[in-house]
């Protein structure tokens, strides 16, 4: 009755989780919900008094489908502020959020039997895309043990005859992990090689909590530029998530190609968002870095109260705003077996939502969004806690 690409795809976990959340909230319950994948502060006044004064100026109609070309010059600025590279607004389209960003490369790019190299735990839109366009998405596991840190030997170990293009995510979610410059040479480099494609996830690159290199797009334009896309995001670092604005930065012969794409699907966002964007882009940044401050703190504290539990492992995570611990030691044969259970039981029990790790290739871990209040957080892990201790003990020795 469907097409078959849909037999390939399967639906969103994260989503599926926040509609869960909202059914109980409705319902009358107490809820803790951990799942939400967006900042919970309110956008910028700055920014919301653009989207204000576009309405009241009629700005109301159809634009250009790659986005008016004042907010794309302002894209083009801020990564010349931000990383040193020069980019052209005919490298720039303006999209519905970074979903719509990668999914314009999937569709431009790749064909069924084509094979793209992506890093796990991922976030699950990733692989689901690909399948959706009917190549391969090529999984390479990280540990973590070591941080989750992705290692260059085994994404070019992946490399085969039918790879088209590697997917690297960083920040990561959902653990929070970094791709350092020397990794991203190396694999830069073999892809150099093989003329395949590089495209970056930087959607939470405003959202890192110390001060180390991360200058990705320069990597990559200094040596790959013409096979290379950068996908960004306002969704995080400016708390506009509702307002669906992401970009990408790619050749222009693609990006021409992206703009046919989205000049027959969406044409262009909507155009008070892009007045909107255009202040957040342009604009001042303390409101970036006030919520960051916040974020390291609830990340600091949330992380020593969960970890105070021995069967509760995690990675302290170097951006974005997720946890992602190991839960495995309270799972057992006789118990509640996976993280998926756990999840669901911890729901039904204490209220708390929180989405599985097998959401992210991840079995025996879960995401908790700390894009909350500290009230929340704390209430939330004493919940979480409660339920670890009417568990079985931890295993003596277990680990992953």
């Amino acid at each position: 009755m469907f097409a078959q690409r849909l037999a390939q795809v399967s639906a969103s976990a994260t989503l599926k989780v926040a509609a869960e959340a909202e059914r109980l909230r409705r319902a009358g319950f107490n809820v803790v919900d951990f799942s939400a994948g967006e900042p919970d502060f309110p956008t910028p006044e700055h920014v919301k008094a653009a989207g204000k004064a576009a309405i009241d100026a009629n700005f109301t109609r159809y634009t250009a489908v790659a986005g008016i070309p004042e907010l794309r010059e302002a894209i083009c600025a801020r990564y010349k502020r931000d990383y040193g590279i020069e980019v052209t607004p005919a490298e720039v389209i303006v999209t519905a959020g970074g979903k719509q960003a990668l999914f314009n490369s999937a569709l431009a790019l790749l064909d069924p039997g084509d094979e793209v190299i992506t890093h796990a735990p991922y976030w699950p839109t990733i692989p689901e895309q690909i399948k959706l366009v009917g190549a391969t998405p090529v999984i390479v596991p990280t540990r973590s043990t070591d941080g989750f840190t992705v290692h260059a030997e085994a994404m070019v170990a992946a490399i085969t005859p039918r790879t088209k293009a590697i997917i690297i995510n960083s920040p990561c979610n959902p653990t929070g992990a970094l791709v350092d410059e020397a990794t991203l040479t190396a694999i830069t480099d073999a892809a150099v090689k093989r003329g395949i494609w590089m495209i970056v996830d930087l959607c939470y690159e405003q959202l890192i909590y110390e001060n180390v290199p991360h200058n990705l797009p320069t990597v990559l334009f200094d040596r790959h530029r013409q096979r290379t896309i950068i996908a960004g995001s306002a969704s995080k670092a400016y708390a506009m998530t509702g307002w669906r604005c992401g970009w990408t930065i790619a050749p222009k012969e693609l990006t021409s190609a992206f703009n046919v794409i989205q000049g027959q699907t969406t044409s262009n966002i909507a155009s008070i968002t892009q007045k909107a964007a255009l202040a957040a882009v342009s604009g001042p940044q303390d409101t970036v870095t006030a919520m960051l401050n916040e974020y390291r703190g609830r990340r600091d504290n949330i992380h020593e109260w969960l970890t105070a539990h021995p069967g509760i492992q995690c990675v302290k995570p170097k951006g974005a705003f997720y946890l992602f611990p190991d839960i495995s030691r309270l799972l057992s044969p006789d118990g509640l077996k996976t993280s998926t259970e756990f999840a669901q039981t911890l729901l039904e029990k204490e209220y708390v939502v929180v989405t599985p790790g097998e959401a992210f290739d991840a079995p025996g871990y879960l995401r908790i969004s700390y894009a909350t209040s500290m009230e929340q957080l704390r209430e939330g892990a004493t919940r979480i806690l409660r339920f670890a201790e009417s568990l079985q003990p931890a295993k003596a020795g277990a680990s992953r």
